[in-house]
Parts: C-alpha cells; structure tokens; sequence
C-alpha cells in the first residue's frame, strides 16, 4: 500500500484532515479513524473528512464525517465549507453542492476575507424544531427542553442534520464547559447523544458561543452548533434572524432565513498538505 495524501484544513481554527477517496475507496474502520484523529499518534484533528464519489446527482461531492472517537456524524459546517473550498478549487467554480448523509448543502464563495483567505457561504438546510426530529426521547416542548446540569439549564433543542441543546448563560467563558459537557451529551434525553453549545447574548445581532461536540469535546468553532444557536436565540427573542457568532477561533455570520434553511458564511483555510505512512492505514 503507498502512502495516502491527505489536506490539513480549518474554519476558524475547527481543524479536519481530508482524505480523497473519490477515486479509490479508503478501508476505514473506527480504529483507525480514532488513530488518525490522534493528535499524538496520527496528525490530529476534530474531525477526519473523507471525500467520495455523491450519489445523488445534483451533488459535486459526497462528503463523509467522522469523529474522532471513531464515530459518523452527520453534519459540520466548518467542514462543508472547507470541502466547497477544495471543489472550487478543482473545478474553476465558486459554486457546489456537498452531499452528506443529512442532506445536500449548497455553497457559495462570496469574496476573500481581510486576510486573503476565501469566504464560503453554506445552505446548512431547513432547522429541524420537532422533538422527534431533533431527536429527544419524549415528547416535549423544544424551546425548553427538560434537561440540564449546575448551571446550565433549560436549553433549546435544535437538530441542524446533528442533535444540538443550546444552554443561555450570562457568561459563557465562565461556565466549566468541559466538566458539564460529557454529562450532557450522554444525557438519557438524547438517544444520539447531543452538541451541547453555550450561548451568551452580547449585543443585538450578536452572541459568544461555546460548544462541547458530540464525539470530540471542545473546539475552537463548530459550525452547526453556531447555526443552531442563531435559531435556539431567535426562538427565544433574544437576537434577530441574523447574528454574529463569536466563537473562540472566530466569528461566523449566521442568518435563519424565512425558508425555514439557514445559512452559514466564514473563512477556510489550507493549513499543509502530507502524507499518511502507510502504518496509519495498516
């Protein structure tokens, strides 16, 4: 077996190794997706994306995600608009359709950022508000959802193709985020486990959010989780149906559109390119 070349990309710090198996299928199994995403051991990231041939044939791409515990997960914003970026890139257009298994996500580029990195907007798809659709496990209201732990309480549910409870807080950087969010996560409330973001409201059109990921524990931004918040926040009335999102690798904008789909735009970013050793693989 040669080795494999792989792409070290981020959005706003959200890092994911890509790999290419569009051409030649990629035996994946959790072990060694866990081994890859070991910063350690493999070369790290949040997630590891592995591109494939779409099966649908309004897409340009199927992209595949999993966590770092060796887990599938269905959607990552950050992710989608780092793929789009690499389409792009290929096919001479600032327009594509990413496919994955929660749906076809339409990206746009929009313009380069101050610092020179290019914008992509993504049609995240229409946020899911039905308990079932979440999923939760009972019957409940989901702009209240009956769970929590210390202080972070009555949360929103929203499913942005991947289970999120938004918890309002007066200060999201004080909250022991990494101490309440595994318990949250596993909540018995959430049969897929849950995306638990902290949210807190700093200006109108404008939240500080921070986000424990199912399946890979704190990260610098998490696309999804910052859809999922504009939605949980206009829900609430606390923003309007467009808002900044400040998280700790930087700011997504974020708009809940009268559609029901809601659109994520931010910067992407190369970081290198490698090779897999053919051990990781092995």
């Amino acid at each position: 077996m040669s080795a494999t070349p792989f792409l070290k990309m981020h959005g706003l710090g959200n890092d994911f190794v890509v790999l290419d198996a569009r051409a030649h299928a990629l035996a994946l199994p959790p072990e060694r997706r866990r081994l890859i995403a070991d910063r350690r051991r493999g070369v790290g990231c949040d997630q590891l994306i592995v591109l494939e041939p779409p099966t649908d044939r309004d897409a340009d791409v199927f992209m595949r995600i999993y966590n770092p515990d060796g887990s599938e997960a269905g959607a990552c914003g950050n992710a989608t608009r780092c793929v789009a970026s690499v389409v792009m890139d290929e096919r001479g257009d600032d327009h594509v359709t990413v496919q994955t298994i929660a749906g076809l996500l339409e990206s746009q580029k929009t313009g380069t950022g101050d610092n020179g990195l290019p914008v992509i907007s993504v049609d995240m798809g229409p946020a899911r508000l039905d308990w079932r659709e979440i999923p939760v496990r009972e019957a409940c209201d989901t702009n209240h959802l009956p769970v929590g732990a210390g202080p972070l309480q009555d949360p929103v549910g929203t499913s942005m193709g991947n289970p999120h409870a938004t918890f309002f807080v007066a200060d999201a950087d004080a909250i022991p985020l990494a101490e309440l969010g595994p318990a949250l996560e596993h909540d018995r409330l959430f049969p897929e486990r849950a995306n638990i973001g902290v949210a807190q409201v700093l200006a109108p059109g404008r939240l500080r959010l921070r986000v424990w990921e199912r399946g890979a524990g704190i990260t610098l931004a998490c696309g999804s989780g910052a859809c999922a918040a504009v939605v949980a926040a206009s829900r609430r009335g606390l923003v309007p149906r467009r808002a900044d999102v400040v998280l700790d690798g930087g700011t997504l904008t974020i708009e809940w559109m009268r559609d029901n789909h809601v659109m994520m735009t931010g910067g992407v970013a190369l970081a290198f390119k490698g090779e897999l050793d053919r051990s990781l693989l092995a």
